[in-house]
């Protein structure tokens, strides 16, 4: 979150200097006046891990150093660093020179005020972009950081966090149940990270992508000649997984005989290899991943009752991302940053556009339908109407109108008031009055930063 914006003029003449600050002050921005480049420079204070919170409005014609050596020497501090030059008549060739240096923008005295307050505006705007993206990027290198692993200011990920925080140091066997593409072994990963366990193996597998015999022999190891083509002992996945965690997704497709075994070891925490008689204790955490309901699964008949009440010791049900579109901004650039380094592409500059798009789509496929989308825009393929193509599977049953529009509008408040950091100049960027976002914010359930 920033920090409301300023913006630094340079101006040795007191009366241009003061009507600048006046027009923009009405406008309700912050505006300082220094009128050298030297003052300026120590007043930008540029530095490793310094972002000045604003922008540059710079004479050219200046006491000392001119506005020129200003520019050059601020972007090579901080090439973003939107700078805005006042030129005189004679300066056209100058402004020239400084929008090939870098310069945002210039302003040919005389100007009307209106005219100053436009392009403030635009630096503005890409200022902040620039710096809530830092601040992404520093926020997503703290990778020790469960806020870091499982990101997401909405309340339902705080929610998570918080549940996941207080079941990790258990011993407590564990059932996630999220939609397809939500990070259900991310938070598996999450849970065995922050366990005791953490020095063991975390061993994952599919219990929907093998054949029975196939699975207990994975699951539970065997002898060699257990049967034909065991050629020599095998340790299962539950014996390597001993001292760590063993994760079980898409556990709702286990076979009905393999449920009753898998039973048998969580009740017992035995086992014995195929083909072999020698019992062998067992001491791992069991955690077990459904996109399905285990409990009307067990009510059909489709699914051993016993077997899920045992691994429902303690639940974290993981929100579909059409419930925190607030998240989808974050979630983006996190993983466009990571696209970006992978492919060895230039990062994705800011676009509000973009956002809006991201913000309006209702994400069937979830965390990894976000995924495959930034890494496609930062490869520069994406395109199509609808904006993003679903190849995640058929779709979700469509919101209704009014769902539809209650989330888009949660969604888009939740973003502005990260981008702004208050109340009062989240209401200015909306164009709505503060008293009505104030009863939107209690509405949605929203932080508000004043």
């Amino acid at each position: 979150m920033t920090e409301a914006l300023k913006v630094l003029i340079v101006e040795d003449d007191p009366d241009v200097a003061l009507g600048c600050a006046q027009a923009l002050q009405l406008e309700g921005w912050q505006a300082e006046c220094v009128g050298s480049a030297e003052a300026a420079s120590k007043h930008l204070n540029l530095g490793p891990g310094s972002d000045f919170p604003g922008i540059l409005v710079s004479d050219i014609r200046l006491p000392g150093a001119d506005g020129m050596s200003l520019l050059r020497e601020t972007l090579a501090r901080d090439p973003e660093l939107p700078i805005v030059l006042i030129t005189g008549h004679g300066d056209v060739n100058l402004a020239v020179q400084a929008m090939k240096d870098g310069a945002y923008d210039f302003l040919p005295k005389p100007f009307a005020p209106e005219h100053l307050v436009a392009v403030v505006r635009r630096a503005l705007d890409k200022r902040r972009l620039v710096l809530e993206l830092r601040a992404l990027r520093r926020q997503l290198n703290g990778n020790e950081h469960l806020e870091a692993r499982l990101l997401g200011n909405s309340s339902a990920m705080r929610a998570l966090r918080e549940r996941l925080g207080a079941v990790a140091s258990s011993a407590a066997d564990v059932l996630i149940h999220g939609e397809t593409g939500t990070g259900k072994e991310l938070v598996a990963r999450c849970l065995h990270e922050r366990s005791p366990r953490r020095g063991g193996h975390f061993v994952a597998i599919n219990c929907g992508g093998m054949s029975d015999t196939l699975l207990d022999s994975e699951l539970f190891g065997h002898e060699a000649g257990a049967f034909t083509g065991a050629q020599k002992r095998r340790i299962g996945r539950i014996e390597h997984a001993q001292g760590g965690t063993l994760f079980l997704d898409e556990i709702e497709s286990m076979p009905l005989p393999m449920q009753i075994k898998l039973l048998r070891v969580l009740q017992e925490r035995s086992l014995e290899r195929l083909g072999s008689n020698t019992v062998i204790a067992i001491d791992c955490r069991v955690i077990a991943a459904s996109k399905a309901d285990l409990f009307e699964l067990a009510e059909q008949g489709q699914f051993r009752s016993d077997l899920y009440y045992r691994l429902n010791v303690a639940t974290l049900d993981l929100p579909p991302l059409r419930e925190r579109r607030e998240d989808v901004p974050l979630l983006f650039e996190h993983f466009a940053l990571q696209a970006a380094a992978r492919h060895e592409r230039q990062t994705l500059p800011p676009s509000r556009d973009r956002t809006r798009q991201l913000l309006a789509y209702d994400w069937p496929g979830n965390v990894r339908e976000l995924r495959n989308v930034a890494d496609r825009c930062v490869l520069g393929i994406e395109a199509g109407s609808p904006p993003f193509v679903n190849a995640s599977g058929p779709p979700a049953s469509p919101a209704s109108l009014a769902e539809a529009v209650d989330a888009f509008e949660r969604a888009l408040i939740a973003d502005a008031l990260r981008r702004n950091g208050s109340l009062s100049r989240t209401a200015e960027a909306l164009r709505i009055a503060k008293t009505t976002l104030h009863d939107k914010v209690r509405k949605h359930g929203l932080n508000a930063g004043d």
